[in-house]
């Protein structure tokens, strides 16, 4: 009977050992923002790596091929964070981009001179201005501290690219999109409601852009600076 109890208070301070180690693990558990994030940003970071090869081998003008090179390079050096992170907390990530992006790389790859370099610069500035939004929201109402740090680091390389796509969209004479009242596009493109609602397009050059935060009103936003 002694043996019985001394196994029966061991397993019970096994028990009691092994309850604060899985609350602990179950905390550590990204939350759905952070893991829609990590898998959005990569998907961006695909599309990016194969939209900026695309620029170097088919685009006409220099500005276009140019800034191809540095996407392609930013975003290369982004997914390696990506991935480091995604790693730790266990999330799995895509291993292609979205449908979605994959349409418009099926586009520019039917295009060619300048149709290809108004198809690159108009899917740039469309996909950029998504994928600010979506590191805004995950900067606002991401929960996971590294995923959220990640997302604040991003912040600037995205913006800086949205103005150069801006500049050079002004030189191309491209109109440079806005997003809609009722909804933005997915980062890369396709069209869905924005975490958090409606947000304008970042304005280039030190303006400010609005978005709406849950049950906050309007608060103002930094625009994109240029780099």
């Amino acid at each position: 009977m002694l043996g019985i109890k001394r196994l029966g208070l061991l397993a019970a301070l096994v028990l009691v050992g092994v309850a604060p180690a899985v609350a602990a693990q179950a905390a550590a558990q990204p939350s759905s923002q952070d893991t829609q994030y990590l898998q959005a940003i990569h998907q961006v970071n695909l599309f990016e790596i194969t939209a900026g090869d695309l620029a170097q081998q088919k685009a006409q003008n220099q500005g276009v091929k140019d800034l191809g090179a540095m996407f392609k390079t930013d975003h290369t050096q982004l997914d390696q964070t990506v991935q480091q992170i995604a790693s730790q907390l266990n999330v799995e990530l895509p291993n292609e981009p979205s449908a979605d992006q994959q349409a418009v790389i099926e586009r520019l790859n039917n295009a060619s001179g300048a149709e290809f370099d108004r198809e690159w610069v108009t899917s740039e500035l469309a996909g950029h201005v998504q994928a600010i939004q979506a590191t805004q929201t995950e900067i606002s109402q991401g929960s996971e501290q590294s995923v959220v740090q990640l997302a604040q680091n991003a912040l600037p390389t995205l913006q800086a690219h949205y103005d150069e796509l801006v500049r050079l969209a002004n030189q191309l004479g491209i109109p440079v999109p806005q997003a809609s009242a009722s909804g933005t596009p997915n980062p890369g493109g396709g069209s869905s409601t924005a975490p958090g609602g409606p947000t304008q397009s970042p304005a280039p050059s030190g303006g400010i852009t609005e978005s709406p935060e849950p049950g906050s009103g309007t608060t103002e936003r930094p625009a994109p600076s240029g780099s």
